[in-house]
């Protein structure tokens, strides 16, 4: 099960950590990028919200996201085309449920004042998606874990609806947190490159339980000043919408392909062509008013291994790179 192997990774992690309430700067564990809490009786791990995070807390994140089912890694970019000299990496031959069934941040979870994206396994515990429904993917857990996206740690009032709507005691329940600014939640979100392939395929009408195997890579941007959140979001975005390049290896009619190939890619989108703060701000700030089908990566290749055949849709955008990194 998903929700266990994204258990036993937190496990480790809140093994080799130390208390985030007792830690001093200069302790390993916040040299890592990880601090441990426990909030009504979960362990929660913050990888950036109280701390400045790290490399390997992103590579951490990236796989409780993906219940451990695809090899998440750092790869050099040629930085005058990309905008970034580092490049996030994410492999899988389960990538359906590793991706559709873990990663996709499909769970807001809102309490009161507080809101996250939620996201890994735990969605599979809670089992309201209609994706995921339409998909078969469903756990019955004896332990959930998950990772929020969030600038506030979740109260124990949070932990309690969590826990409830995954069907566990909150002791039961394990997460990673960061903000999408940070560093470690930088890598874990610009780790969605398949992922957001996938769920444009879905969307499209594509049956994704023909892909079996994937692979993703964009590149990594530096992370925003801690208190630009709409920046955070905006260059994560960015580097997927613009930069990010994946390649599916399908068993399907070519036929199916042919009729989404090049509605895939980002730039099949009509928001598509300007960073996506700027996009965000005109909208009002309203995700929901932002085209759907924008979020997908900038080149995407479908290997057909029935016909034989590859199909190869979008374009890169380094200009828009650029402005939005920075660079």
């Amino acid at each position: 099960m998903l929700n266990h192997q994204s258990f036993q990774l937190c496990a480790a992690a809140a093994d080799s950590a130390v208390d985030g309430e007792t830690a001093s700067s200069s302790s390993a564990a916040i040299s890592r990028g990880i601090a441990r809490h426990s909030v009504g009786g979960a362990t929660l791990l913050d990888a950036g919200v109280a701390v400045t995070g790290s490399l390997d807390a992103g590579l951490l994140m990236s796989r409780v996201c993906l219940g451990d089912l695809a090899d998440v890694g750092f790869a050099l970019e040629d930085a005058d085309r990309f905008a970034s000299d580092v490049a996030v990496t994410v492999r899988s031959d389960s990538p359906v449920a590793a991706c559709l069934g873990g990663q996709y941040a499909g769970w807001p979870v809102s309490v009161d004042k507080y809101f996250a994206m939620g996201s890994g396994p735990m969605r599979l515990a809670r089992g309201r998606e209609e994706m995921l429904q339409a998909l078969d993917l469903s756990e019955r857990p004896e332990r959930v874990a998950g990772v929020l996206e969030s600038t506030e740690l979740p109260s124990a009032e949070v932990i309690s609806a969590i826990a409830e709507q995954c069907q566990i005691a909150p002791d039961r329940l394990a997460l990673m947190i960061a903000p999408a600014g940070s560093l470690a939640g930088t890598v874990q979100v610009v780790a969605r490159s398949v992922e957001t392939s996938l769920h444009k395929l879905h969307t499209l009408g594509f049956d994704v339980r023909t892909v079996f195997s994937a692979y993703g890579v964009a590149p990594l941007p530096p992370p925003a000043r801690p208190d630009d959140v709409v920046g955070g979001i905006g260059r994560t975005n960015d580097a997927i919408l613009y930069g990010g390049r994946v390649t599916l290896w399908v068993d399907a009619d070519q036929a199916a392909v042919d009729a989404v190939a090049d509605s895939v890619p980002s730039t099949a989108s009509r928001d598509h062509g300007r960073p996506f703060a700027s996009i965000f701000k005109d909208y009002g700030y309203d995700f929901y008013q932002v085209d759907p089908h924008l979020f997908s990566p900038a080149v995407v290749s479908i290997v057909n291994r029935r016909s034989g055949l590859t199909r190869r849709c979008g374009a890169i955008q380094t200009d828009v790179l650029r402005t939005s990194f920075g660079t």
